[in-house]
C-alpha cells in the first residue's frame, strides 16, 4: 500500500510540472507542532536533512513549533541523520514518574529540559553557525495580565479567555497571546508575519535551549518558561498555541523558492485552538507555493492502534513503558516507507512527478 501523498498549491504544481522538485528549489521547511506525531516523520527527516538537501548549497530557512522546533534544531547539527535518529530514540524511550496524566508538569519540564541539554549543551554555537540552515523557533507568549506569569488560577482563566476569543477571531486572540519567534539573525526572516500579533528576537547560544523548551511546553502538561534571555519578559508556552501547523504567508513574492512541508496530515491548521474549527483547516493562498508531504490516511490505519503516535498513548499505555516503546518503534520503522517513496518520486522526470500531485 502506498504510504505517501504529495499535495501542492497551484504555483508549486506549475513549478513541478516544469522543473520537478530539486533540493535547490527549497527555500523554507516548516516543522509543525503535534507531539509524538512527529515521530512518523523521522525517517523522512533523516533522508531530507541527512542525504537529499546536502546536495545543494543555498540557504534554507527552518521554521519550527513545538516538536517541529526540536526536529529542526537537530537538523542543524553537523550529522543531521544521527541527531534525528537520536531524537526519535530518546522520545520513544522517555519515561516519567507515574502516568503522565498524573505527573506534575514541573517534573515533565525538568525531564525534557535535561533531554535538551543532552542534545544541545555545548553545541549551541555549532548548531547556530550551520553554513546553510537558518533556524527560527516559534513560541507563544502570554500578553494578557492573566497569562503574563504562570499561575494555578489565572492561567486556566487566561486560556479560557483565549479559547473563547479565538472562536470569534484568530487575530483577536492576540490580546491574550502573541507569537514570539527566536530567529537566526544572519539573514532577514523570510516571510511577513502580518497575520497575527508577532515579535522577533535574535536566536543565540544564550537562549537556544530555553526557546526550544518553551516552544515544546504544552500548557498544563509542562510549565511555562519565564523571561527567556533577549525576549520580552513573561511566560512562554508551546509555539503550537499560536502556530499549530505554521499556516503562514509563504507566497514570498520578494524571493523565489518553494516551501517543502513534511507533515503528518494534509490540512495545515493555523493554531492549536483551531483544531475543532474545521472551517479554518482549508488551504488559503498563503500555501500557493507549498508542497506538503503527508502520510496516506489508509496507510496510517495500518499502523499500531490504527493511528500515528500521539499524546493519547500516554494514558492509553499508562506505566506500561515497554508496550508504548513497541508501538512507537513499529510506527517509526513503518514510516521508512515515506522516505523511500519520496526518494523514488524525486528521481522521476517532472511530468511524472506532477502527475502524482494532489491539491491542498
Amino acid at each position: 500500500m502506498p504510504a505517501l501523498r504529495i499535495h501542492a498549491g497551484p504555483h508549486a504544481r506549475q513549478h513541478l510540472r516544469e522543473h520537478g522538485l530539486r533540493p535547490q528549489d527549497v527555500a523554507v521547511i516548516p516543522g509543525a507542532a503535534g507531539g509524538p506525531k512527529g515521530l512518523a516523520l523521522n525517517p523522512l527527516d533523516r533522508f531530507l536533512f541527512g542525504h537529499w538537501l546536502p546536495t545543494s548549497g543555498h540557504v534554507v530557512h527552518l521554521l519550527g513549533a513545538s516538536i517541529g522546533a526540536w526536529r529542526l534544531a537537530c537538523a542543524c547539527l553537523p550529522d543531521a541523520d544521527a541527531a534525528l535518529a537520536r531524537l526519535a530514540d530518546d522520545y520513544i524511550h522517555e519515561r516519567y514518574e507515574g502516568p503522565v496524566t498524573s505527573t506534575a508538569a514541573t517534573h515533565v519540564s525538568r525531564v525534557f529540559a535535561r533531554r535538551l541539554a543532552e542534545h544541545f549543551h555545548g553545541r549551541e554555537a555549532e548548531l547556530l553557525s550551520h553554513p546553510r540552515y537558518r533556524l527560527h523557533v516559534f513560541t507563544s507568549r502570554g500578553c494578557h495580565p492573566l497569562l503574563r506569569r504562570q499561575s494555578r488560577w489565572a492561567t486556566p482563566l487566561g486560556y479560557l479567555g483565549a479559547f473563547a476569543t479565538n472562536a470569534v477571531s484568530r487575530r483577536a486572540m492576540g490580546h491574550w497571546l502573541e507569537r514570539v519567534v527566536f530567529s537566526d539573525p544572519r539573514d532577514p526572516f523570510p516571510l511577513p508575519l502580518h497575520d497575527f500579533r508577532s515579535r522577533q528576537v535574535p536566536l543565540n547560544a544564550g537562549n537556544l535551549r530555553e526557546s526550544v523548551l518553551a516552544s515544546c511546553s504544552i500548557p498544563f502538561w509542562l510549565d511555562a518558561v519565564h523571561d527567556i534571555p533577549g525576549g520580552p519578559p513573561g511566560a512562554y508556552w508551546d509555539g503550537g498555541i499560536t502556530d499549530y501547523h505554521l499556516h503562514l504567508d509563504y507566497r514570498r513574492p520578494q524571493a523565489p523558492g518553494l516551501v517543502l512541508y513534511p507533515h503528518f496530515q494534509k490540512a495545515v491548521v493555523p493554531g492549536w485552538l483551531d483544531k475543532g474549527l474545521k472551517w479554518r483547516h482549508r488551504a488559503t493562498s498563503f500555501l500557493d507555493q507549498t508542497v506538503v508531504l503527508a502520510p496516506d490516511p489508509s496507510w496510517v490505519a495500518r499502523l499500531p492502534g490504527g493511528k500515528l503516535p500521539d499524546r493519547t498513548d500516554f494514558p492509553r499505555f499508562g506505566t506500561d513503558l515497554a508496550a508504548r516503546v513497541q508501538a512507537w518503534s513499529a510506527a517509526v520503522d513503518a514510516s521508512r516507507q515515506l522516505a523511500d517513496e519520496f526518494a523514488e518520486w524525486c528521481a522521476w522526470p517532472p511530468q511524472r512527478q506532477a502527475a502524482e500531485l494532489q491539491p491542498l
